[in-house]
């Protein structure tokens, strides 16, 4: 598929939300020539492209599960915390030695939901990530699993990273998962068909069968569709496209790709 490169060229700053099956493999381990993979292309989108990039990443949990010995999901919460507590730091050196190679700085930002109802917070995050953009730091984001509570969780990081697109003014959420994009049915399970392109979300909704989270992940499309939802509202664009496709993220901005765009209606774009 072909799309305008005129639109992604322009486009200054970017999120990209990275899934936990696009990082994992499947017995639980970070699968390090995907992350790789995504790290050299994110440093080309900096280096070549001139993008602004913050990365919104799963993955903790699961690299947690690694190290502990377990082989399944966990439910109870105090073991969740606990796996994600061990799972960021492995995580985080992870990305840390791979955007080093490439001649890049990461910092660690961890948010829980408080943080964008509360008018201070919210400004001293924003302030945060915008300085970092400045240094040309690539700020690498998750929610603080290891201390969120049911009352301040976001539940899955599809809503959070459309929430940091709106906090920052972002001009696309690319969220990087497991299938090719938003399919009328579960590939996982029927084949379907994948819808290239989503301007009218009414329509959608009437023909989408959602699927349902995998046993490492908790979002599914579900929350993906919440998420483009909530970032076409402000005005921005956001594609859903397969992370594990190789050269994904840099042929998307050279205007060709295999997934689906959501657009914002004309009205929305005027926000």
């Amino acid at each position: 598929m072909k799309a305008d490169s005129n639109l992604f060229e322009k486009l200054r700053r970017v999120v990209i939300k990275i899934g936990t099956n696009v990082l994992t493999t499947e017995n639980n381990r970070l699968d390090t020539s995907i992350i790789e993979h995504i790290v050299e292309q994110i440093s080309y989108l900096v280096e070549k492209k001139k993008k602004e990039v913050i990365i919104v990443t799963s993955g903790a949990i699961a690299a947690g599960m690694q190290i502990l010995g377990w082989e399944k999901r966990p439910k109870k919460l105090n073991l969740l915390q606990a796996a994600a507590s061990v799972g960021q730091s492995r995580l985080m050196r992870t990305y840390e030695r791979l955007f080093r190679e490439e001649g890049l700085n990461v910092g660690q930002i961890l948010l829980t939901r408080d943080v964008f109802v509360n008018i201070e917070r919210k400004k001293y995050a924003r302030d945060t990530l915008l300085t970092l953009l400045k240094y040309k730091v690539i700020p690498i984001i998750n929610e603080n699993d290891s201390v969120a509570v049911e009352e301040i969780k976001f539940g899955d990081n599809d809503i959070l990273s459309s929430y940091v697109v709106d906090l920052v003014d972002a001009d696309i959420l690319v969220i990087l998962c497991d299938v090719d994009g938003l399919y009328t049915e579960d590939p996982k399970k029927n084949k379907g068909v994948l819808i290239r392109e989503v301007k009218d979300f009414n329509e959608i909704e009437k023909i989408v069968k959602i699927g349902s989270p995998s046993e490492k992940g908790v979002g599914g499309i579900k929350s993906k569709i919440q998420a483009a939802k909530f970032v076409i509202s402000k005005g921005k664009l956001c594609v859903i496209i397969n992370g594990k496709k190789n050269w994904v993220l840099k042929n998307l901005f050279e205007g060709k790709f295999e997934g689906t765009i959501f657009y914002p209606s004309e009205k929305e774009k005027g926000k």
